[in-house]
């Protein structure tokens, strides 16, 4: 049976509308911009995910809307109420961290109690058999957290954030100390929970399958700002920096310039290292000039000779490949194409494994729908991990 964790009287958040708005806000330490005039809007019972790499402001931005640091400019409001100036104890905020912090000396049951009882709530015995039902741990309540295993002891952390009733439920990395398997079981049973109990939820992560699993809205952050934000399917569909392009997922980006506009426009021709590709004007952010052109690994195709692409593809090449890998449902392919660099090629495992071999001579193709332009002077690299910067 599924119970979900009873409401307390509607406050504007569970009515309807925003349940977080940040206005322009900004934060300095010292003379650096962690979060740079950020401004932006959470509905109330959404699923919503800060994407980005360390550093990127976006850990900075979640403790400000939990009280634990003040904004330098702007304003924090939650459920209608400007809540800038409040101490973290006086939101109607949940924070759910990467450490559990449960106390080991306590019961499962009396973790989960344990802040309903500092504010004497009424009814406890029942909200904490309510919550450890919804995360499905009701038969653990007397165990210890020294005897659950990580994800046991993260869905008790979520429970106990979950009966305090909170308005916004922040979730800082929460998966980030479970092994692979295990976090990709809990990014389902999160989503799961903020589906029943219809909270919003603002979830903070640099992984971006995390975020693209979980998330109703993705704003991907990069250096203090917001570089795009919309539903996971369009951020990877339609990137529109480098950035995001790079980030989220892989793409495949080359130089080139746009020679001509067909169909009235609504589709460009660009010449790229000599190759004419076919770019949709309404998935390119620049419709004259420099642009660089997008795909991404999977939609491409690998054809050896005596394969023929389809007339109306993109085609590039021929290239060799330089590198083949086995993930289990795809291959990756690494293929040199001169003029253009390596390009990316994932191609998925209907027939048992790769089906071409290194040092082959292939060509690429794949459907000019797929195709996204961006800016052309931007970064080519932007948003690529740099292994240098890395601890």
């Amino acid at each position: 049976m599924t119970t979900t964790v009873p409401t307390e009287p509607a406050t504007p958040a569970r009515r309807g509308g925003a349940a977080l708005e940040i206005e322009r806000v900004t934060k300095q330490f010292g003379d650096f911009v962690a979060v740079d005039d950020l401004t932006l809007t959470v509905p109330s019972g959404a699923f919503f995910a800060l994407l980005g790499p360390s550093g990127c402001g976006k850990t900075t931005t979640l403790r400000m809307v939990a009280g634990l640091e003040q904004p330098t400019a702007g304003t924090v409001s939650i459920g209608g109420r400007d809540v800038t100036g409040t101490r973290a104890h006086q939101r109607p905020v949940n924070t759910v961290f990467q450490s559990y912090a449960l106390f080991p000396h306590l019961t499962v049951a009396e973790n989960v109690g344990f802040g309903l009882r500092r504010t004497r709530t009424p009814d406890v015995a029942r909200r904490v058999a309510e919550g450890l039902e919804l995360v499905e741990l009701g038969h653990l309540a007397q165990s210890r957290p020294a005897m659950l295993s990580g994800g046991q002891q993260q869905r008790v952390a979520l429970a106990r954030a979950l009966v305090n009733r909170p308005a916004l439920l922040l979730l800082d990395e929460p998966l980030g100390a479970l092994d692979l398997k295990l976090r990709r079981q809990m990014q389902l049973e999160l989503k799961r929970i903020q589906t029943e109990v219809g909270l919003t939820f603002v979830h903070v992560t640099h992984d971006q399958e995390e975020a693209m699993t979980m998330a109703d809205t993705v704003a991907v952050m990069n250096k203090g700002r917001i570089e795009q934000m919309g539903a996971p399917a369009e951020l990877y569909e339609h990137p529109r920096t480098t950035f995001v392009a790079n980030f989220l997922g892989r793409s495949n980006l080359a130089a080139g310039t746009v020679v001509e506009q067909l169909d009235g426009g609504a589709v460009l021709g660009v010449d790229v290292a000599g190759t004419r590709v076919l770019v949709p004007a309404a998935r390119a952010v620049r419709t004259e000039g420099e642009v660089l052109v997008g795909i991404r690994p999977e939609k491409i195709r690998l054809h050896i000779d005596g394969q023929e692409p389809a007339a109306t593809d993109n085609v590039v090449g021929p290239g060799t490949v330089t590198d083949v890998s086995f993930t289990g449902v795809s291959t990756q392919y690494e293929v040199l194409v001169p003029g253009l660099g390596t390009f990316g090629v994932f191609a998925q495992n209907l027939t048992g494994g790769a089906t071409v071999g290194l040092g082959t001579q292939v060509r690429l193709s794949w459907s000019p729908a797929f195709t996204f332009g961006l800016d052309g002077r931007e970064d080519r690299a932007e948003g690529l991990a740099d292994l240098d910067d890395e601890p």
